[in-house]
């Protein structure tokens, strides 16, 4: 059987639809699984176990007809048997029908009369679980596993060395992803400020001198240098996500805004407090003690207090 994924969105998006993936190779074994994804999300499945080949489209684009007409091309002569459709959009699924594939599943709403097996739309659960509902169109009633990814061993010995070169291997350390790079802020990310990261940080140094701070710097990253030139923090940039991934499963704190490092740390099982601004918690993060959510009063992210960030880290 071959199916293929539509997965509009961001690498985050990409990353909770890993369980669905895995449960689908799991209940259909000699499946091939391939996914269409935005160029800017294809980074995601440098640590996915479960996807056999990787194709692109911007489904954001202003697409003329041709472009779209490629890519009704591009998934009908691969010849599928299957097609899951995870936005909600009229025409993607109208393409889908010109496609030919037998069996179409989406969710009720827009464009679902193209669907062969529309399912229910149940947005507001867990975004992962949303997703894997998707498979009830397949006749798949299992419960959504817990999100895992796939950390390639070149990544896992890149971060061993990385943290013997930061000297915090045998420490253990406090890993903390600020979400503040340009790219983000182009996206319009709730970005939290420097000086609020300094009060944090210069608490754990006060109460844990023995352990380590560090600070992934993502590109053109001005709030980590900021950090970094005023306060005692070790720096780590890796260039990659199953690298990220890798640090992240090392640390024994990952404090982070909700971001792809936050979905990481949920996959690898560190224990992780996120900062949410507008978004609701219970939908981007699994129900679980080691994964906690501190949500603004305000829906602005900057309105949370370090002390409120303190409180959650220290256990008041």
């Amino acid at each position: 059987m071959r199916i293929v994924a539509l997965v509009p969105g961001g690498i985050g998006d990409q990353i909770l639809l890993f369980p669905t993936l895995d449960d689908l190779k799991r209940s259909l074994p000699s499946a091939q699984i391939d996914v269409v994804t935005e160029p800017r999300s294809k980074a995601a499945y440098r640590v996915s176990k479960s996807v056999h080949q990787l194709l692109t489209f911007d489904f954001q684009d202003r697409n003329s007809l041709a472009d779209w007409g490629n890519l009704v091309g591009m998934i009908r002569d691969r010849e599928y048997d299957v097609a899951i459709y995870l936005g909600q959009s009229w025409l993607v699924s109208c393409l889908l029908w010109l496609t030919g594939i037998p069996t179409r599943i989406g969710y009720q709403g827009k464009g679902s009369a193209f669907f062969t097996n529309p399912v229910p739309f149940k947005q507001s659960q867990y975004i992962a679980a949303m997703y894997h509902d998707l498979l009830t169109g397949l006749g798949i009633q299992s419960t959504c596993p817990d999100l895992t990814v796939n950390i390639p061993l070149a990544d896992i010995d890149w971060a061993e060395k990385e943290q013997k070169r930061l000297g915090v291997h045998e420490t253990g350390y406090i890993l903390i992803s600020a979400g503040s790079s340009q790219l983000d802020q182009s996206l319009g990310a709730n970005i939290y400020p420097v000086e609020n990261w300094r009060q944090i940080i210069q608490n754990f140094r006060s109460k844990q001198p023995e352990m380590p701070v560090v600070l992934v710097k993502q590109a053109e990253d001005e709030l980590v240098t900021s950090l970094e030139s005023s306060l005692d923090v070790k720096i780590t940039s890796p260039d990659d996500i199953g690298k990220l991934a890798a640090m992240i499963g090392g640390a024994n704190l990952m404090l982070c805004t909700d971001s792809t490092p936050m979905h990481l740390s949920v996959a690898v099982q560190t224990y992780t407090i996120a900062l949410f601004g507008d978004t609701e918690p219970a939908k981007l993060l699994p129900k679980s003690d080691k994964f906690l959510a501190i949500k603004s009063p305000t829906g602005r992210i900057a309105d949370i207090s370090p002390n409120t960030v303190l409180q959650k880290v220290w256990g008041g």
